[in-house]
């Protein structure tokens, strides 16, 4: 319940949260009179001496306002929009890799099996951030390189999400490819693909009308566990400040725009409360929906029917 509200929050208030934000410049409900365009939450309170002139315009904000006046509940749905998006399309990316690579490797067997398991045995070696982040950067300065900076900002925009999600779903599809792998080998020994291979069926019929419903189930549990993983990586990615570049928000760089403000005298902690928050909350709220689904679909588990 709580992840269908969060979800349904930030996709139903995209268009709006979009004509709210704009493309980063003077937001419509900013005053340009005020001197401190920080207002903390509707329901936070407010500083003596600026309590009447920021009461009327802090009400507004339930959530309270950034450094440019912009709304930061506004700017938390748009973020979350941004950050699901680039962790489900990642995660997709990721579920098709795994699953046709694991498919190929257990179908074939022998060699062709051992040399492509060795080659995710290697990757699973290698330091699961560091390979996303080389690839986020090398495709950044192919782009870089290849446009000669003649893009414009809503097109590089839209190539840096692009680079970000083929990145997280490019190396993140290795456990799926186990899993697949040892399902299809087990399948394979069943007596009903026994019986398709002894009157002729084609490959191609063997895995879409036998294999593949047999493996709705497993791709499915760990898909939905993919998607809290890729979520992650988005927001910590965009955390560092090689993810989602402002002024597109995500509950990544919402996060680390937050960190800056923190401080001794005037600590701004709303910036960085709500979008850790939201963040923590969803993938929690994910992480039990794919346990769930494990207990439920995934046939090694005890509780499965």
């Amino acid at each position: 319940m709580t992840l269908a509200i969060i979800v349904l929050a930030c996709l139903a208030t995209t268009p709006w949260a979009l004509g709210w934000i704009g493309d980063g410049g003077t937001p419509p409900y900013r005053d340009a009179e005020l001197d401190a365009y920080f207002l903390p939450p509707a329901w936070g309170g407010h500083d003596a001496a600026e309590q009447g002139r920021l009461e009327a315009e802090a009400a507004l904000h339930l959530l309270g306002t950034d450094n440019l006046g912009r709304d930061l509940f506004t700017r938390c749905l748009l973020g979350g929009t941004i950050s699901l998006g680039v962790g489900f399309a990642a995660a997709l990316i990721s579920v098709i890799l795994g699953t046709l690579y694991g498919a190929i490797a257990g179908a074939v067997g022998g060699r062709v099996d051992a040399v492509m398991m060795r080659i995710v045995d290697v990757l699973y070696g290698l330091p699961y951030i560091l390979l996303v982040v080389l690839l986020a950067v090398g495709a950044d300065a192919v782009i870089d390189q290849w446009a000669g900076g003649e893009l414009s900002s809503g097109k590089r925009t839209a190539l840096n999400v692009l680079t970000l999600l083929i990145a997280i779903g490019g190396v993140s599809w290795l456990t799926m490819a186990r899993v697949i792998r040892g399902q299809v080998m087990s399948l394979k020994a069943q007596p009903f693909m026994e019986a398709t291979r002894a009157i002729g069926a084609p490959i191609h019929r063997q895995f879409f009308r036998h294999l593949l419903p047999n493996l709705v189930g497993p791709i499915v549990v760990y898909a939905t566990l993919t998607v809290p993983q890729a979520v992650l990586q988005e927001s910590f990615l965009s955390f560092l400040g090689i993810g989602i570049q402002a002024p597109l928000p995500s509950w990544g760089n919402l996060a680390a725009a937050g960190l800056s403000e923190l401080n001794t005298v005037n600590p701004r902690w709303w910036l960085l409360l709500f979008p850790s928050l939201l963040l923590g909350v969803t993938l929690l709220a994910l992480n039990f929906v794919g346990e769930g689904l494990r207990e439920a679909l995934d046939p090694r588990s005890g509780r499965s029917k």
